[in-house]
């Protein structure tokens, strides 16, 4: 999610704006614009693994087209400050913008920076705009038209420990909610120091991994008619289970403000058995330079609850064509290129999880990921949820109020009182926002 920091995001040099001018050129796409048209591409991008990969990828493109692309690279906060910066003004100073659709999606496709890119997803037909998952395309999605493209991906997977379920008699993973609650419950009653069960607990950080109990027991953040639904009976299960699940049978004086580093250091310690989390974290568990128990973690699909094996399966960060932008013809090009079957493949084969579905099932697209953890990837983009935390503006004030009720079941409190009080509060937030 846009708020982990994991080291790929990380390597970013906070507080530094990195303006890199490099030549591109359009070999599978040809031409340099339309007459008349800038054939300087300006493109602002996030400090990733996937943009530095893009950078080294551009000079191939300069032998066929006049394109140029101009990248500015900033760190997350300073790309958010840029974005409100330049695109309140109505600057037509970015063509390309990286976004992240889950945060800000909404708040820029409602206020109308980003391009209906409707009849660009047409035009190419070995591009393929049909290969993008289910998923991660609704997400990129506002009011019926496509405003971006996705380029990496997360599924919310189960982590486990292999040694300790055989240990416990249990041979093979748990399939369902019921059977996580029961193997987590035998596991830390044979031994106290090792919990069963390990994940986010912090109110706001903890919203995005619950989201996938909360659609598996049949519910979500909203009805069908836009009011909240968290005190639903299916979100009442859904909290109780969570917060339950970790007052039980998860670590010893467990901390209510852990987001993904916390409880990801508790299961690469080797003190928790189970722990759901994002796929795209997973070389944190199976690196031995990070990990104690690298060689005995595994992977399986989100367990089924009431409702099914629901996971969320969403993009965190998309491309997307600024609407102020006076180039966007060749805004698109270099989209197209970037988010071609190709670049797809190689940006997947150096470890960030893309969303077009034939990589995925290339097993060139596969190879460096865990066989079990491919698997289990497949299994969410049948089920998976296009979002995991409220769709809204107001992004980081909606999660304040959706996860109160975790941390309240987490220390014992009544999960649907919670609920209750969680589901008036968001209720009046979504009021205001819709004024």
């Amino acid at each position: 999610m846009t708020e982990r920091r994991d080291d790929v995001r990380r390597r970013s040099i906070l507080g530094t704006s990195l303006a890199v001018v490099v030549a591109m050129s359009l070999s599978a796409c040809g031409g340099g614009g339309d007459d008349g048209a800038s054939k300087t591409v300006r493109v602002t991008l996030a400090n990733h693994v996937w943009t530095d990969n893009i950078k080294k990828a551009l000079p191939e493109f300069e032998k066929q087209t006049g394109l140029k692309v101009e990248i500015t690279q900033l760190g997350e906060d300073q790309l958010s400050d840029q974005y409100n910066v330049k695109l309140n003004a109505g600057s037509a100073d970015i063509d390309v913008m990286m976004y992240r659709p889950l945060q800000e999606g909404k708040l820029f496709a409602k206020n109308k920076y980003l391009a209906d890119l409707s009849a660009q997803v047409k035009s190419g037909k070995d591009w393929d705009f049909s290969d993008f998952q289910a998923g991660p395309v609704e997400a990129t999605t506002y009011e019926g038209k496509p405003v971006g493209v996705p380029i990496i991906t997360e599924q919310e997977v189960l982590y486990y420990r292999k040694d300790l379920l055989a240990k416990a008699g249990l041979e093979s993973p748990p399939k369902t909610l019921d059977e996580l609650k029961a193997a987590a419950a035998k596991i830390k009653a044979a031994d106290p120091s090792v919990a069963g069960f390990v994940a986010r607990t912090g109110k706001s950080a903890a919203v995005t991994q619950f989201s996938s109990f909360l659609y598996s027991f049949g519910g979500d953040f909203v009805d069908g008619g836009g009011k909240s639904a968290l005190n639903s009976e299916a979100a009442k299960q859904a909290y109780a289970y969570y917060g339950g699940l970790i007052k039980d049978s998860g670590p010893a004086n467990v901390s209510t403000d852990m987001s993904w580093p916390e409880a990801m250091a508790i299961f690469t310690q080797g003190k928790a058995a189970f722990y759901t989390e994002a796929n795209s974290l997973y070389k944190n568990a199976t690196d031995p330079a990070k990990s104690k128990v690298s060689d005995t973690v595994g992977f399986a699909p989100f367990p089924a609850g009431p409702a099914g094996s629901k996971p969320y399966s969403i993009p965190s960060w998309a491309l997307g064509i600024n609407a102020a932008s006076e180039n966007t013809d060749n805004a698109w090009k270099f989209i197209e290129w970037a988010t071609s079957k190709e670049q797809t493949l190689a940006q997947q084969k150096s470890g960030v999880p893309g969303a077009r579905s034939s990589v995925w099932a290339n097993p060139e697209g596969t190879s460096t990921f865990p066989e079990d953890l491919v698997k289990a990837i497949a299994a969410s983009e049948k089920t998976g949820v296009g979002h995991d935390r409220p769709l809204v503006v107001k992004v980081a004030e909606s999660r304040e109020i959706v996860g109160q009720p975790i941390v309240d079941a987490i220390t014992g409190k009544d999960a649907a009182a919670a609920a209750d009080t969680a589901n008036a509060a968001f209720q009046t937030f979504l009021d205001d926002e819709a004024k």
